[in-house]
């Protein structure tokens, strides 16, 4: 009788551990392509899926490489995420990709592989390398006071796009 006790009390504690272990993983909630920079934007998973996506569509590539546990990309993520006009831009005109991994693409990394850093692609496949921030020591990134320059940089980034093609 005991045997049958102790195969009873296991089955109970190992039921409540698997339903404590399903409450955490619930709760957290699923993790998005858009990893907090805008639930609204229809984002890409791969660099790759982001060349053909941009190709097929004519419209820019807009490349965030960020890192999750970073306090500048998570400042630059904040401002992105509620600024509006960004965020429409972002929808409408662009193909979307956040990376936390860099890619084998170098020209991704003109001046380094520091973070936050966004980088514009034309459909042409060209790094619009000339879409710069306001820091000669680091051309493509943005602080969150930088959010209307980076809006005039995609403005720029649409409107060459169709002076060119």
């Amino acid at each position: 009788m005991s045997t049958m006790y102790h195969w009873s009390l296991f089955a109970l504690l190992f039921v409540t551990c698997m339903d404590v272990s399903l409450q955490k993983k619930t709760r957290k909630g699923p993790q998005t392509l858009s990893r907090g920079w805008g639930d609204y934007i229809t984002w890409v998973k791969t660099y790759e899926e982001a060349l053909m996506t941009m190709k097929e569509s004519k419209k820019p590539l807009m490349v965030i490489h960020h890192m999750e546990d970073c306090p500048h990309s998570q400042a630059l993520k904040k401002a992105f995420a509620v600024d509006k006009t960004i965020q429409k831009m972002a929808q409408k005109d662009f193909v979307m990709l956040n990376l936390i991994h860099d890619t084998t693409d170098t020209n991704l990394a003109a001046d380094g592989n520091y973070v936050p850093r966004i980088i514009f692609v034309d459909p042409s496949m060209t790094v619009r390398l000339d879409l710069v921030g306001k820091y000669s020591n680091r051309l493509y990134t943005y602080e969150p006071s930088d959010i209307p320059h980076l809006a005039k940089n995609m403005k720029k980034a649409k409107l060459l796009l169709k002076t060119e093609l």
